[in-house]
């Protein structure tokens, strides 16, 4: 600015010097004419006519002379005049730049200031965001570990249970054995008490008959008829009779008295059981649920994001070629959460493939479309890429540079580039280099290129 007010004041001077020597040039054609007019007045009054003719000529030449130089002048002046005017308002175009550039600067000031907050901000939810994953693995760990403890208690209680339904079968079968047992044996019992009610009658009958008949007891008959006791029955069978018995009602074994408290305890323990069951089903059951909303929620976020990572890779896989064709595909099964994904790809002028297919620079570019698609759904604070333009040529770099700047204006991720190609460094706002002046000591430096071309500018 100072030197174009320099340059303004120095044509400034020129303009004014010209305008004096255009004036004093008329100065001069004026007294040439006065001359002229003399001249020819003496010429009359002296009547030589060829040597004032001459003198005439001489001074019109000397007039067109003088007027061919003011003309020179005046055009020069006014080519000053021009180009004092064309720096004058090259001056106020710089001073509108200038006024624009100050703005931008104080804009970029109040930019910077809420990216240094945003970041912070940022950085606080980051740390927030990384405990997050931490803490759901946690709760997914009590949770598996809730699950196979419950799986196992309720594995336990069904043996518990079958085992108990086992030990209840058991002894509902022995106390049904010992009641039919104990009913045969009062059965026996009873009958042999009828039997001997019958016996002890028919000889009391049999007693009074005698004594009504024969007039006397039996036992005085026995007496007098003087009967061999080897011919009466002998009283070894009897007694064995009476063992055998003894001992089918010994084998009838003793009466479990204590059957039905063991028949309340076992179906207690079988009540207890079953409910401990019932709670163990339901737990499962809660669980089971929770995992299945848990995998429904997984499966409708997946499906939403992965419809705008679509939509996102297309767009960018378009803008990257300049046309063509790009989607995502999940294959191998109909569960999005167990599903593969296999990226087609159509480039222009090409047959619709997979990525595997294409070349090494085509495959660069639709991995960086899917990454920056990836980046437009969920935008992270800081995206490193290291050497992704190598397999490019510099057609390509610069389509990637721009797609670049593009995402720097739709997302506040803050991209950190690994490279060595020329292109992508003289696009980028700041570079970070190393060297190594000395032997073993390596020395980090930085150039912040937009403000290298402001200071430029």
């Amino acid at each position: 600015l100072s030197r174009a007010e320099a340059d303004g004041n120095l044509a400034q001077s020129r303009l004014e010097s010209l305008e004096l020597t255009v004036a004093r040039h008329e100065e001069e054609a004026m007294e040439a004419r006065i001359q002229l007019q003399a001249a020819t007045k003496a010429v009359e009054e002296l009547g030589d006519l060829d040597t004032a003719r001459r003198e005439t000529e001489d001074i019109k030449t000397t007039v067109e002379a003088s007027r061919m130089t003011m003309m020179t002048k005046r055009s020069a002046c006014d080519e000053l005049r021009r180009e004092g005017e064309a720096r004058l308002k090259r001056m106020s175009e710089i001073e509108k730049e200038m006024n624009i550039w100050r703005h931008r600067l104080q804009t970029a000031e109040q930019r910077s200031a809420e990216l240094l907050q945003r970041q912070s901000e940022t950085e606080e939810t980051l740390k927030e965001a990384n405990l997050k994953p931490d803490e759901i693995a946690q709760k997914r760990t009590k949770i598996d570990a809730s699950v196979v403890a419950a799986q196992t208690r309720c594995k336990e209680a069904g043996d518990a249970l079958a085992l108990g339904e086992t030990t209840q079968r058991e002894s509902v079968q022995r106390e049904r054995d010992a009641e039919r047992a104990a009913s045969e044996a009062r059965e026996e019992r009873a009958v042999s008490q009828a039997r001997a009610d019958a016996a002890r009658d028919q000889q009391a009958k049999a007693a009074s008959r005698i004594e009504e008949d024969l007039g006397q007891t039996p036992q005085l008959l026995l007496a007098k008829l003087n009967r061999d006791a080897d011919k009466m029955p002998p009283a070894g069978d009897v007694e064995a009779e009476v063992g055998r018995l003894k001992r089918q009602r010994d084998a009838l074994g003793a009466v479990n008295l204590r059957a039905e408290e063991d028949a309340k305890e076992v179906e207690a323990e079988y009540t207890s059981l079953a409910s401990e069951k019932a709670d163990l089903e339901e737990a499962v059951k809660a669980l089971r649920n929770g995992i299945s909303n848990l995998n429904r929620e997984g499966r409708e976020r997946l499906l939403t994001a992965f419809e705008q990572v679509n939509s996102n890779f297309g767009m960018l896989f378009k803008h990257l070629f300049g046309g063509g064709e790009a989607d995502l595909v999940m294959v191998e099964s109909d569960d999005p959460l167990e599903a593969g994904l296999e990226i087609m790809c159509q480039p222009p002028g090409k047959k619709l493939s997979t990525m595997s297919l294409l070349s090494g620079g085509e495959q660069t570019l639709t991995a960086l479309a899917l990454i920056f698609a990836v980046f437009l759904a969920n935008p992270a604070p800081i995206c490193v890429l290291d050497e992704v333009d190598a397999p490019l040529d510099d057609a390509n770099v610069t389509r990637f540079c721009d797609m670049l700047d593009e995402m720097c204006r739709r997302t506040d991720t803050r991209f950190l580039i690994i490279t060595h190609h020329a292109v992508t460094m003289a696009r980028m706002d700041r570079l970070f280099g190393v060297t190594m002046q000395e032997q073993g000591v390596s020395q980090l430096v930085s150039v912040d290129l937009k403000r290298a071309e402001t200071m430029v500018a």
